[in-house]
């Protein structure tokens, strides 16, 4: 009996041990990761002197707000409004598009339905700029240079989506259509009423990688929106810089404008993210 308690004991020590251990771990990943976010804060808060200087002021002693009001002195807000939009709308109409796409993919049966599956596997392993001359050609041909559409549209048929809501449109049982089919239920009340509220998770999920994806997508913003109007706030900061030295407090008073819409959106849709993520661990 005392050998039982000693081991008990032991393991229990291990098991603190354990879990001291993760959240040490855990903390320093955090720090790691919140950081740059700090940097940039505190940065846009700093005089040119201060954020410039070889020794670094890890906290702003003397805070100013200039940054800010130069920033606003251009047309940031536009520009902030022209990315908002484009990630909204992309992320809208690709959840929309990958979701019923991925349901006919996973549940219906059609000719040719291997073919179009395997291309759209291969177009997940093409990068962007190998289609981007094509799609520039597309845009100018469709009247569309220089048109938030132009970055909007070549979002909307994401491969990765589709796929992403396959795999979750196969976990439904299929003996739940067949029951809604005999009811009487249409394909549309079919998908609004047992599919979608079933793939709500993978929705999410690909709501958040679909607003971040085309948020930081500099490189087809830089390519389709030359106009000043029509720039986004990536670009727009971009083309403050001079050309002899970069005004980093600028910058980082846009950096930190730009990262408050991505923060929001992820603590609105987290919840689904994550069930997004667990249901992809479980399934198989």
């Amino acid at each position: 009996m005392p050998k039982t308690k000693a081991k008990k004991s032991s393991l229990d020590g291990q098991s603190q041990g354990y879990k001291i251990f993760v959240i040490i771990v855990l903390a320093l990943l955090a720090v790691f990761f919140i950081f740059p976010l700090y940097w940039i804060l505190t940065g846009s808060l700093k005089d040119a002197i201060t954020i410039n200087a070889q020794k670094p002021q890890w906290f702003p002693l003397n805070p100013t707000l200039d940054n800010y009001v130069r920033l606003f002195q251009q047309p940031a807000i536009q520009w902030l409004l022209n990315t908002i939009i484009i990630a909204v709308a992309a992320m809208a109409l690709t959840c929309i598009t990958a979701a019923l796409a991925g349901y006919a993919l996973a549940k219906k049966r059609f000719f040719g339905q291997t073919v179009l599956f395997s291309l759209l596997v291969c177009a997940m392993a093409l990068p962007k700029q190998v289609i981007v001359i094509p799609l520039l050609q597309e845009m100018s041909a469709l009247g569309l240079n220089n048109n938030l559409l132009a970055v909007i549209l070549p979002t909307v048929g994401w491969p990765f989506g589709i796929f992403l809501m396959k795999q979750f449109s196969e976990t439904i049982p299929t003996e739940m259509l067949e029951a809604a089919r005999i009811d009487g239920a249409s394909e549309v009340r079919t998908f609004v009423s047992i599919v979608f509220p079933m793939v709500k998770p993978g929705v999410g999920a690909l709501a958040i990688f679909t607003f971040v994806n085309t948020w930081n997508d500099y490189f087809l913003q830089l390519i389709m929106l030359q106009k000043r109007e029509v720039l986004t706030i990536s670009t727009g900061i971009a083309r403050l810089q001079g050309e002899v030295s970069s005004d980093f407090g600028l910058i980082m008073a846009g950096a930190a404008l730009a990262a408050v819409p991505i923060v929001a959106v992820f603590l609105m849709f987290q919840k689904y993210f994550t069930q997004g993520i667990t249901m992809g661990a479980v399934k198989g």
